[in-house]
């Protein structure tokens, strides 16, 4: 991949939805990973207005160590990055209150990881319309069209997504190109959504080079059948992920209506 010719057509993508749109920038989360970190950085490069928020809900602290030393790299390296710290932990803890008790702790777990991310989602879409900025995307291509590894209405809420063709590999390669803090490129990926050390790879099962290439043996029209060991497990994984998370990836489902029964 040629770094500099990439990251340049996507600053200059993103500076042009910003002019066509008619909006004065752009809001992004920080989480301290490296999608957000790229993400961000290719925002500030554009010389519009870029807000970054960190929003903690009960966060490891190396993950919000790696968000602020994130975040003032971006401001002393750009005049045009602001940010603000948005502590979402009371919030939380309050709506989880107000919800009944269940049977099942663990799908009470499930779905409190999912609110952590619609609440963010909430917080970024408020600064959005509070200044007329967009809501940037940090989802990069297994995620977002691969497995469906975000949450519905929560991190894949957004206005544009500008690494959403890159996959993590690359994402790697392009923030290393722009210089990225170097404990974000060693930090092992995660979504921090549990409140725990767990990994992507935890969740998940397989690393993101392994989903990369389950990708594009789906692409050529593999099976599970055409692989054995390791990567016969790996191609079950990202099947199944794909498949579960479909709903994730396509346009809302319409009934439609024949106008030989409405009239």
């Amino acid at each position: 991949m040629n770094a500099e010719k990439v990251t340049n057509h996507i600053v200059g993508w993103l500076k042009n939805y910003a002019v066509k749109a008619k909006v004065k920038g752009f809001v992004i989360g920080v989480s301290g990973g490296i999608d957000s970190a790229l993400s961000s950085t290719l925002c500030a490069m554009t010389g519009f207005p870029t807000l970054c928020l960190e929003m903690p809900i009960h966060q490891a602290g190396s993950e919000i160590n790696r968000a602020l030393s994130h975040i003032a790299w971006l401001k002393k390296a750009f005049s045009n990055v602001s940010s603000t710290k948005v502590d979402l932990t009371p919030a939380f803890d309050s709506l989880v209150m107000t919800f009944p008790d269940v049977e099942n702790e663990e799908d009470r777990f499930m779905s409190l990881a999912n609110t952590r991310a619609r609440l963010r989602m909430t917080s970024l879409y408020y600064f959005a319309a509070l200044n007329g900025y967009l809501v940037v995307g940090t989802g990069n291509k297994v995620e977002d069209f691969g497995i469906g590894f975000y949450t519905k209405y929560g991190d894949g809420g957004v206005d544009l997504s500008p690494i959403a063709d890159l996959l993590k590999t690359e994402v790697y390669e392009l923030s290393k190109h722009i210089k990225i803090n170097n404990d974000i490129l060693i930090a092992p990926p995660t979504d921090g959504l549990w409140g725990d050390d767990r990994t992507d790879e935890d969740q998940i099962g397989a690393s993101y080079p392994e989903l990369e290439w389950a990708m594009q043996q789906m692409g050529k029209g593999k099976s599970a059948n055409d692989f054995v060991g390791r990567e016969e497990a790996v191609f079950k994984i990202y099947n199944k992920l794909h498949l579960a998370n479909k709903h994730k990836m396509v346009a809302i489902p319409v009934c439609a209506i024949p106008e030989s029964i409405k009239n």
